[in-house]
């Protein structure tokens, strides 16, 4: 099989099996990836960009996902600075580079000179994981939304993205392609709220998932709602729904500075597992 340097070459549909074996070697750290790779088929014009494979003798020991987001898989050190120099020869056409730690602080060493400078890093996001019933009780309240909470749902989600990222998903004209992921992630039944009165008060959606997990993202409560617990039962009540409904693993990674967060998942029973990083363009 024809390979490129250091055995690096774009993967296709013949290489789905061999692919989904390597992300199961570690399958909740790799959600996004097998999301992706089970979505496409490996299908570049599915994908929006390419998945890199990198060979030795022969076996596939590692990849990186190059879309909008270039995350590596499964990449040791000398992986990533393989992937990188592949990167490299191309002009940046990623938002993100995240993944683990330790592979994405290899690939920005290699990258960073060529690519400049970053909007935002964030390294050594805890990545917690829970496969259990909740510490505590869920809220009855949680329950997922539907297209007529649109209303509600997409202010909070535009305020979410916006708190968490540092700039509106609606900028640059995204606001059609922002309304229209929230209302896929709607329609998929992957989109969870709580309404007091007809206000929405916590939200959390998951944004990919596969066979063996699911990952939680845009977890949020309104500033004046912060500090009554909603959050707790709401993620209490969101990793049940998840965990008997869609994956048996509920995954999310946390900024490292963001310690109500943190002690808001740890108070639901998530445990670390591994630790992520972020650049951000």
């Amino acid at each position: 099989m024809l390979t490129t340097r250091h055995g690096v070459r774009p993967l296709g549909a013949a290489d789905l099996h061999e692919f989904l074996a390597l992300v199961e070697l570690d399958p909740v750290v790799n959600v996004f990836a097998d999301y992706r790779a089970r979505t496409t088929n490996l299908e570049p014009r599915w994908l929006g960009g390419e998945v890199w494979g990198r060979f030795v003798d022969g076996r596939l020991v590692a990849a990186c996902h190059v879309g909008a987001n270039l995350v590596p898989i499964g990449a040791t050190a000398d992986d990533a600075r393989a992937f990188a120099e592949r990167a490299l020869t191309r002009g940046r056409s990623v938002s993100t580079i995240v993944g683990p730690h330790e592979a994405v602080e290899v690939l920005w060493g290699h990258l960073a000179s060529s690519w400049g400078r970053p909007r935002e890093t964030r390294w050594r996001q805890p990545h917690l994981e829970l496969a259990r019933t909740p510490d505590v009780a869920p809220d009855p309240g949680v329950r997922r939304t539907t297209r007529a909470d649109m209303g509600e749902l997409y202010p909070a989600c535009v305020a979410m993205y916006t708190e968490e990222v540092g700039v509106s998903p609606e900028q640059g004209g995204g606001a059609e392609l922002y309304r229209a992921r929230v209302t896929q992630l709607v329609s998929r039944g992957w989109s969870f709220a709580r309404f007091d009165d007809g206000r929405l008060v916590f939200k959390a959606e998951v944004a990919c998932a596969s066979p063996h997990a699911a990952q939680v993202q845009g977890v949020w409560v309104p500033a004046d709602r912060r500090g009554e617990g909603l959050a707790v039962t709401g993620m209490a009540a969101v990793a049940e729904l998840v965990r008997a409904e869609i994956a048996p693993t509920v995954s999310l990674y946390v900024n490292e500075w963001n310690e109500p967060a943190r002690r808001t998942y740890a108070a639901v029973g998530f445990e670390e597992t591994a630790r992520f990083s972020t650049v951000m363009f």
